[in-house]
């Protein structure tokens, strides 16, 4: 058995011009290994937005894969009991404190949880809050402001700042949210960029434009480094 999560700063179909798949949505596809996977779209951050989820539908069924939903406003029983059938789940963008809290009520992270230590692979993924909700914390604006917050579901260790290249002020909040210690040692990835854990380990930074980078943020106590140290990976254009 062997776990696949992949965690988009940004981008994907979420963020493409007309909605269509982009390398990273057929690098989530291809991480399954089958030649026609069933993928669940769970649209939680978003309230179950139905405007996003025909983007998905559209954009997932032009790739020749199964596809289904997890609905927790409606009809949330039967959609939570089938999800195990995936063996994709991609997570999408919106609120990462309000996908927990619903996640939890309903039972989600713990069918998520049994997923990974089944004798089947699976493939997790997620674009900003949706990719957030995989580690311990992350940066996050769901309260309003822009601000660290530590409630994932903490599959992988350390924590995730999404959109980093997106927004001015997420650079020095995050520098500093990890320096202090609010939130653990973690990576920040811009939009268009992703970075694949195997089994909770760290495997490669990829992305889908080449300007797009990740970097690893770890408190520091060197004199010189302001209480954070900064490692850009590399990355492997897809």
């Amino acid at each position: 058995m062997t776990t696949h999560i992949l965690a988009l700063g940004g981008g994907g179909f979420s963020m493409s011009n007309r909605g269509e798949p982009t390398a990273l949505d057929r690098h989530i596809l291809d991480l399954s290994g089958k030649s026609s996977p069933l993928v669940c779209f769970a649209p939680t951050a978003a309230a179950d937005d139905p405007v996003y989820v025909n983007r998905f539908l559209a954009a997932y069924s032009a790739l020749g894969v199964r596809t289904m939903v997890l609905t927790l406003w409606q009809g949330a029983a039967e959609s939570v009991e089938r999800l195990s059938q995936a063996d994709v789940i991609v997570s999408g963008a919106g609120s990462a404190a309000n996908l927990m809290a619903l996640w939890r009520m309903h039972g989600v992270d713990h069918v998520i949880r049994r997923m990974t230590s089944s004798a089947d692979d699976v493939v997790l993924a997620g674009v900003a809050a949706g990719a957030a909700c995989w580690f311990s914390g992350c940066l996050t604006d769901a309260f309003g402001d822009l601000r660290a917050w530590r409630g994932g579901m903490g599959l992988l260790d350390g924590s995730f700042c999404p959109h980093f290249d997106g927004e001015s002020e997420r650079a020095p909040i995050y520098a500093q949210s990890v320096a202090n210690g609010v939130l653990p040692a973690g990576y920040a990835v811009d939009d268009g960029a992703a970075i694949h854990f195997v089994d909770g380990e760290f495997s490669v930074a990829v992305a889908e434009r080449e300007e797009a980078t990740v970097s690893r943020f770890s408190a520091s106590e060197e004199p010189t480094s302001s209480g954070i140290l900064r490692e850009e990976l590399d990355v492997t254009v897809l």
